[in-house]
């Protein structure tokens, strides 16, 4: 079982569902909100007309939703690239802590044979 980006448990189809759901009320708040922004900016010029002001909200939403969504879209590349980057990393790191214990590992048995060496030495 899958866990959700909140650590919730989820369901593979839950999960996926979920998601959807979120990014659509993400979407839907962006939208709303450069809504507001447009309307906002056509109130300071009172002389557009209705249809004006209609048509200059449509591509103010249209160019601030295009621009929200190329965020995103860098955001989702960036996050990729770091992903790699750490997992790259932490596989070094792994690898390099990996062969320090087998040398720590190769270092004792080395010496416990060598003192058991003695060992047998001195008793006879």
């Amino acid at each position: 079982m899958s866990r959700n980006a909140h650590g919730g448990p989820y369901g593979d189809g839950d999960s996926v569902l979920a998601d959807e759901a979120e990014g659509y009320m993400l979407a839907h708040v962006h939208h709303d909100q450069a809504r507001r922004e447009a309307e906002a900016l056509c109130a300071r010029m009172p002389w557009l007309t209705s249809a004006q002001a209609e048509d200059l909200t449509r591509h103010y939403v249209r160019q601030r939703i295009g621009l929200t969504r190329q965020m995103l879209l860098d955001v989702v590349e960036r996050a990729g690239q770091l992903r790699q980057e750490y997992e790259d990393r932490y596989a070094a790191l792994r690898r390099d802590l990996l062969k320090r214990h087998a040398a720590c590992a190769c270092v004792v048995l080395a010496c416990a044979g060598g003192v058991s060496t003695l060992a047998c030495l001195l008793t006879r």
